[in-house]
């Protein structure tokens, strides 16, 4: 599925996801996307879980093992 809509850019170079796009991603206020320049492309990327041995930075480590103890609260 392939959809457009257009979009423009503050003077701060902020630009405004449509709630179309952040609805079927689940994006939320305070997620994190990833963004890189593909030959003539600004491309927004979702991270996933990581997968088992990828290295992660320190403050994603610490929202990975903040979750973890979370979860085994719940367990008791």
């Amino acid at each position: 599925m392939t959809e457009e809509l257009i979009v423009k850019v503050t003077r701060k170079g902020q630009v405004t996801i449509p709630k179309k796009f952040r609805e079927i991603l689940n994006i939320k206020e305070g997620d994190s996307l990833y963004v890189r320049l593909e030959e003539d492309k600004v491309v927004f990327v979702k991270p996933g879980i990581p997968e088992p041995g990828e290295p992660v930075g320190e403050e994603e480590y610490k929202k990975i093992i903040e979750l973890l103890e979370e979860e085994r609260m719940r367990w008791c």
